[in-house]
Parts: structure tokens; sequence; C-alpha cells
């Protein structure tokens, strides 16, 4: 018979492996500065409405010259921690979303733990586009599942105006800066699903920004299509490996690349408007930011209830996609 020590060793483990991970804190980041639609479509000479009937969007937020992506997520993770109710100190994970930090390198993430104050937490960052914040959302909800943390920060932070062709009526329009974070801790009163990620580097040519240009090239067309269909494919199939259906699922929270796009994914799985959330009119898109951003947004307006069942999802450049559902504590 095996010592009392090895069996308890081997109990505790087991016990981290039936470990959940739930979102416990939200927080969000917002420049001052708002970008009317009328100041970039004066510049690239669109008619009045142009803008927001193609994209949904009314207004984005640029920060101001020398502001930076790890001040942005600070902001966002520190209101994420403090609603969340858990001490910097007892956060095991950092990470950060972003297409670009501030240097090549050291990344945003170890300078957000060390501004935080998580002590030594790891730090990563996450290079997913659009897509960013699921991506650490799984791999976040992993490390809890496996008991190799209790508390893990996960900010997605752009600046997206540092990379927009001024005079690009495919891209100027569209992007906006901003931060937003999430808390993830383990055995919360709700809990995080399956989640599906996936990428397609064959379509890397969609959406790119080359270190040659430095600015965002995108095929509106061609990305709005595949956009369309990947959300709709992997909605339905992270909701059928979480044992559910459509109409169970009372809130879907896509990243707020576009209006027409979520219009469009509504249209494809039968849903009413108003179980697609839709709050790009006031940020435009900001990239990682964006979904929990938009976690934040509906929680404002009551939607995330407790027992909800939310189902997220996003394509980003890569191309990369996500899709995950969850259930909304308390």
């Amino acid at each position: 018979m095996p010592p009392e020590s090895t069996i308890e060793a081997a109990e505790a483990a087991r016990d981290a492996h039936t470990r959940t991970a739930g979102i416990v804190g939200l927080g969000t980041a917002l420049p001052q500065r708002r970008v009317a639609n009328a100041e970039i479509a004066g510049r690239l000479g669109l008619a009045e409405g142009w803008i927001e009937r193609r994209t949904g969007i009314h207004e984005r937020r640029y920060v101001e010259p020398g502001a930076r992506v790890s001040d942005l997520a600070i902001e966002a993770g520190r209101a994420a921690l403090q609603d969340a109710g858990v001490q910097a100190a007892d956060v095991d994970l950092v990470l950060v979303a972003t297409l670009a930090s501030d240097e090549i390198t050291p990344s945003a993430a170890p300078i957000v733990a060390h501004a935080l104050g998580t002590d030594q937490a790891a730090a990563v960052d996450i290079g997913a586009a659009c897509s960013g914040a699921i991506a650490a959302l799984a791999f976040g909800t992993a490390w809890i599942e496996a008991g190799r943390a209790r508390n893990v920060l996960v900010v997605g932070a752009e600046i997206m105006s540092r990379f927009i062709d001024l005079q690009d009526r495919r891209t100027a329009p569209l992007f906006g800066d901003a931060a937003g974070a999430f808390v993830l801790a383990a055995d919360a009163a709700g809990h995080v699903g399956p989640v599906l990620l996936g990428s397609d580097g064959g379509a890397a040519h969609t959406i790119q920004a080359t270190r040659q240009r430095g600015v965002l090239e995108m095929e509106g067309h061609e990305t709005f299509l595949r956009a369309v269909d990947l959300l709709h494919t992997h909605t339905r199939k992270v909701v059928e490996q979480a044992g559910l259906g459509l109409r169970e699922i009372d809130l879907f929270v896509y990243h707020q690349a576009n209006g027409r796009i979520l219009s469009a994914v509504a249209d494809r799985l039968g849903l009413g408007r108003d179980r697609v959330f839709d709050c790009i009119a006031q940020t435009g898109n900001t990239s990682a930011a964006s979904v929990p951003l938009a976690l934040a947004s509906a929680r404002e307006q009551g939607l995330l209830t407790p027992g909800a069942k939310v189902v997220l999802g996003a394509v980003g450049a890569g191309l990369t996609w996500g899709a995950a559902v969850l259930e909304w504590g308390s």
C-alpha cells in the first residue's frame, strides 16, 4: 500500500484537475479623445452617413501622442482586480492580448504585472489580434483547471490609431484605441465551458500590417465573408460541445468588428438581434480589447445575470478565431 503522503498528493492532483474557472471581475480603459465620423468622412471625402451605414460606428477613441499600450492595460487590469476583489499579489498569471506592444521587447505583460504589483506572477503576451482575448481566456482557464493557478488576469489592450492609413476608407473609419480586462478565478460561481481556437495562415493576406508599410491593410469583402462564416460555424460547434442548443444561449457577445458582420451572423444563426450584443457604435473595432469591453458594456446594461449562458466569438488577423461558452456568475 502506498504511503499516506503519496495518497494525499494523488488526491490533491485529482482535485486540482476538477477545478473550474469563472470570470469574477471586469475592467475597462477608454482614452478621453472622441473621434466622430464627421472628422474621418471629411478627410476621405465620404458622404454624411456613409461610415455609419457600412460599419455601425458613430465614433471611436484615440489616445494622445506618447500614450502606451501598457498604460491602457494597467488601467483596465487594475479596474478588473478591484471589481473582482482580488489582490494583485494573489494573481498567478498575467496575459496581455495585443497585436503590438510598445517595444519589440520586452512584452507588455511583465510591465503590466510589475505595475500592478503582482509580485512574481508569470506574464505573457498573446498575439492573436482580434481573437486574442478569447485565446487568453482559453490559456488562463487551462492553467486554473490544471491546478497551476488560482487567479489569472487577462487584458486586451490596443492602440490601433498607430497603424491606421488615414487615407484608406477600408480601414480608417473602423479602428479605435482601448483596453478591457477580466479576472479568472478558480471555483467561481460561474464557469468557462468549452473553448474552440483555430487558425488559417493561408488567409493571412486578408488583414495585415507589414513592417515595410506599418499600416493596416485589409481585403474588406473577403474578410467580411470569412468572418461571418467562421463565427457562424464555430458558434454552432462550441454550443454543441457545451451540450446546449442555440435557444438555450441568453446572449452572444462577439468581437465588435463591424455592425454588418454582427447582423449577418445573427441572420445565419436565426437569432433575434436583441440576443447578439452590439456596442460598436461608441468604440469602433478595438481588436483584442473588443470582447472584454463588450462584456463590460453588456453587464452595465443588465444583460449578464447570474446563471446566464453566454457565447463569445471573434475572428482576427492571422487568420485566427475563437469561440467559448460561459455560464455567468454572481
